[in-house]
């Protein structure tokens, strides 16, 4: 509330006088300006500086970048996506902007899923581990579902799977079996896990 209170201030200099530059998007302190050049992009950098100053406020020197979006060549983070061009497969030529789920992202549901599978909950039932986790998948889930995370959500499928069978052959005492006959995929979903494929919306894209 209180950057959004402060960063009001950039709103409106930005509205009445620097849109020629760029649109700016702005979620509380985080913010992007999309500019048609890098020469655009320079100067509304330097433009927002200087509007800072007077609030005691400047940019963050190293999370402050210029990328160049064009063919996929640079990207960037915001509000925990990662923006990047991809090109179109029903459209050759055409590059289209997608965003999934970011590293920062990604490692931060990996940790958690790590922190509720240890061997810790072993005199948990298996059913009961799921339990837990399923509220924490459904939320993170349900953020990144709008976008293009279909490539990321199978990956932290298939990572929860394994978190659960290395767990249930723990509990089980089963050293060195081979986890993945036994507590397979099918043996996961009997579990109730909630699963994050097949759960993506796609948007329109805009070119």
């Amino acid at each position: 509330m209180l950057a959004n209170i402060a960063l009001h201030v950039l709103d409106v200099a930005w509205v009445e006088g620097h849109q020629r530059l760029g649109t700016l998007v702005r979620y509380a302190d985080d913010f992007v300006i999309l500019c048609a050049t890098e020469e655009r992009a320079e100067q509304a950098r330097s433009e927002v500086a200087a509007i800072l100053v007077p609030l005691g406020l400047r940019l963050h020197p190293e999370k402050t970048t210029v990328v160049n979006l064009t063919r996929g060549s640079g990207g960037f983070d915001f509000l925990g996506f990662h923006h990047r061009m991809r090109p179109s497969h029903r459209w050759p030529g055409r590059w289209y902007l997608h965003r999934w789920p970011s590293t920062r992202a990604m490692n931060s549901i990996r940790s958690k899923v790590r922190s509720m599978t240890t061997h810790n909950y072993a005199s948990l039932s298996m059913e009961a581990v799921a339990d837990r986790l399923n509220p924490v998948l459904r939320g993170w889930g349900a953020y990144f579902r709008h976008g293009n995370s279909s490539d990321k959500f199978a990956t932290i499928d298939s990572y929860v799977n394994q978190r659960l069978a290395q767990l249930a052959s723990h509990k089980h005492g089963l050293r060195g079996w081979n986890w993945t006959t036994r507590f397979n995929y099918r043996w996961a979903n009997s579990l109730g896990i909630y699963r994050l494929s097949g759960s993506v919306v796609y948007e329109p894209a805009h070119a």
